[in-house]
């Protein structure tokens, strides 16, 4: 297969897979090396295609047919479990995480954690690793864009964060 066919093959698969793929599981498929999918997603977003790299792997988003809101919250790295848990818990996807750095601006971190099992998964990765969540840059102070099926489960993810008292609000 040609590397262009490869791409084209790349992109198609992601747009019909439910759940992200990892460098790793594309290189198997494609029997190519890891480093020369993040090139090939290198070069189909510089093509234009609307790919995000999660912690899980790579995804092309689609438009939910929900409310797309954002939050701002204050916690420290004890807290970021149960902060997530209460806003997938109440029917939202936690698309990312923004930080506004004092040098770089803002800083964003796709997540797509649409359940319980979404969030283990990524507090076992933090835990494992030596890499410190986003914001601890901020002193905890940052912003989740979620994905939600109305308003109605906005409203209950921005009282269960108000109860936790993690919600920083105007």
């Amino acid at each position: 297969m040609r590397a262009e066919e490869r791409r084209q093959a790349i992109r198609e698969l992601l747009q019909r897979a439910k759940q992200p793929v990892s460098a790793t599981a594309l290189a198997a498929q494609f029997s190519v090396s890891r480093q020369i999918i993040v090139g090939d997603i290198a070069l189909l977003r510089a093509a234009g295609a609307d790919i995000s790299a999660t912690p899980r792997g790579y995804v092309i988003l689609r438009e939910t047919g929900g409310l797309v809101r954002q939050v701002a919250v204050q916690h420290d790295a004890a807290g970021m479990g149960e902060e997530l848990n209460a806003m997938v818990d109440q029917g939202c996807t936690v698309l990312d995480v923004i930080v506004d750095h004092p040098i770089y601006g803002q800083l964003t971190g796709p997540l797509q954690l649409s359940n319980r099992y979404d969030v283990g998964q990524f507090l076992s990765r933090c835990a494992q690793s030596d890499a410190r969540p986003l914001s601890e840059l901020t002193e905890g102070i940052h912003l989740h864009t979620l994905s939600c099926p109305d308003e109605a489960a906005f409203g209950r993810v921005c009282r269960e964060l108000r109860r936790l008292g993690v919600l920083l609000e105007g």
